[in-house]
């Protein structure tokens, strides 16, 4: 067998050198981590590391030189990024403004934060309430209940001039642009151009506005910027056109912030629940009436080609869908306190069952497999179609 040369020989010594300088500084990286309690060593993290254990011998050998060195230097970063991590800031004295606190999610969160220790300011659309009476009722003297369309220039307007006298030069930690509305479910032709105005203007351009004119305050915090999207933002689901598209909207609003707000030290997340329970399905009686309008707004054609028992179907629907919804609202609580107190906030969190899986589904595979398997999970059992596709046999 011929003996390597004395110039393979130092390759290999030289490419060892740099693996073991590229080990010696993620490692040093790692503990860096868990000296300062900011790493939480388990089964995620021990499985992480093993991988990358494993892959240094297999770029080494498999693919010697620069090709494989790079490829373990991309390992190192991607899996430092992945760690889990534990570090949590300090809750007192961090004030945080959350939207829409009348009912669903920002009710519960109002108080959750409250119980917390922090300062929280929740924005109602109606002071005088149930909601607003309860937050009034049960939370403590921390906890301030205000006035706040996000739809009204002058509300916001107003409330920033509040906070900013009330929190002097202390900032403020975090904004959670949680207010959002559904109106109706329906097919995108279906749905008048009034529901797509609505759901823009509270679901996007509210927080927008909201969020361009509490800025200052956070930057002076080095604060957090938290939007709540949803799974519907991310993924294209049957007969939720409207409220998808605002959605999306403010996915892409919150992407571009992240990378821009980064040089001011202000980090931002996205909470993207699906499925839970928090009224903005709304109530029979609002299904009714808005199907009452949908019905009188559409032309006839659309109307003879849709066909009244299709239309009607989805007023009958509200009580199926309502019983799917998952009740307990912990763990979008729970992702949203963390991504206000982590030192290092994921840019995207997901609770709830469907909420990571369906965009999988979407992402990862061909498009006429994810558009079958998304339309079952939602039409399946629905066992109605257009008059029209009956006709035509499609």
């Amino acid at each position: 067998m011929d003996q390597p040369s004395d110039q393979q020989h130092n390759e290999v010594l030289f490419f060892s050198l740099l693996y073991s300088m590229a080990t010696v500084m993620f490692g040093g990286a790692v503990a860096r981590q868990l000296l300062k309690h900011e790493l939480q060593m388990g089964a995620r993290s021990a499985f992480i590391l093993l991988l990358l254990f494993i892959g240094e011998s297999v770029c080494f050998v498999a693919l010697p030189g620069y090709s494989g060195l790079s490829l373990f230097a991309v390992a190192c970063l991607l899996s430092y990024c992945t760690l889990p991590s534990t570090g949590l800031l300090p809750v007192q004295e961090k004030a945080i403004l959350i939207t829409g606190c009348d009912s669903g999610f920002g009710h519960a969160l109002a108080k959750y934060l409250d119980k917390m220790g922090f300062i929280v300011y929740a924005g109602v659309l109606h002071l005088d309430g149930p909601g607003s009476q309860d937050l009034k009722a049960d939370g403590s003297n921390r906890l301030t209940v205000l006035q706040l369309d996000v739809t009204s220039s002058e509300q916001i307007a107003k409330t920033f001039a509040k906070m900013k006298a009330e929190l002097k030069n202390k900032g403020l930690w975090g904004v959670v642009n949680n207010a959002g509305i559904l109106e109706f479910v329906a097919d995108a032709e279906l749905l008048p151009m009034n529901i797509y105005k609505r759901c823009m203007e509270v679901n996007f351009f509210g927080a927008v506005e909201l969020t361009k004119m509490f800025l200052p305050l956070l930057r002076q915090a080095k604060g957090r910027l938290v939007n709540i999207t949803s799974i519907a933002g991310s993924t294209p689901l049957p007969w939720f056109a409207a409220y998808g598209a605002s959605k999306a909207a403010l996915s892409m609003f919150s992407s571009v912030l992240r990378q821009e707000l980064a040089i001011w030290g202000v980090k931002v997340a996205i909470i993207q629940p699906g499925g839970f329970k928090t009224g903005i399905f709304g109530t029979t009686d609002h299904w009714s009436n808005q199907h009452k309008q949908i019905v009188q707004q559409l032309s006839p054609d659309v109307k003879t080609d849709y066909g009244e028992n299709y239309i009607i179907s989805f007023k009958e629907k509200y009580a199926k869908w309502q019983a799917t919804l998952q009740e307990d609202l912990q763990p979008v609580l729970n992702d949203i306190s963390i991504a206000l107190i982590a030192k290092n906030p994921k840019p995207l969190y997901t609770p709830g069952k469907a909420a990571f899986l369906l965009p999988v589904i979407m992402n990862y595979l061909p498009t006429c497999l994810s558009d079958f398997f998304i339309y079952q999970f939602f039409a399946s059992g629905q066992g109605n179609v257009p008059d029209g596709v009956k006709e035509t046999g499609s």
